[in-house]
């Protein structure tokens, strides 16, 4: 299997958190959607000789991911998660793999959301956080739910990827 490269910012400083956890848990998440089979053969992996993933998640506050929401997305509002699937959304004869390594992209996740919908949904910060995680990494593998069978797949997959860790 690849060597995963993660890095993890946390640019939200009134919010502390454990990022070697945080980093370590998603490792282990994305090995472990990595190795799913099904996932694997419908991503935008399946073509390419590599031996290293990376990619790069930023952790904000609901102002940071507004600006990014409003002038990437359109969005005048915060969301919970934005992924810029920079690999998988280019055309393929656009994609490279540069020394064995594709950079997949980047996670960006607003803090002040995991709070209020783990409060909402009655579940840990900790299941928030990893279940959005587990959604970016999806959509850096080429995924979207813009159908219902779609939304469901990936549902499906992030409890089973955020379980691992919890």
């Amino acid at each position: 299997m690849a060597i995963i490269n993660v890095f993890i910012e946390n640019i939200y400083e009134d919010f502390k958190i454990d990022d070697v956890k945080i980093l370590n848990n998603v490792k282990k998440i994305t090995d472990f959607i990595l190795k799913d089979d099904e996932v694997y053969k419908n991503s935008c992996l399946k073509d390419y000789d590599f031996d290293t993933i990376s990619f790069d998640i930023v952790l904000c506050n609901n102002d940071y991911i507004h600006g990014i929401n409003k002038e990437y997305r359109k969005k005048d509002k915060e969301t919970d998660v934005i992924t810029f699937a920079i690999f998988a959304d280019s055309p393929v004869n656009e994609r490279f793999v540069f020394d064995n390594e594709i950079n997949l992209g980047e996670i960006i996740i607003s803090l002040d959301k995991i709070e209020e919908q783990s409060n909402e949904n009655n579940v840990s910060f900790d299941s928030e956080l990893y279940y959005l995680i587990s959604h970016g990494i999806l959509h850096l593998l080429g995924y979207d739910h813009q159908s219902q069978e779609e939304y469901d797949f990936m549902v499906l997959n992030q409890n089973k990827a955020k379980a691992i860790v919890l």
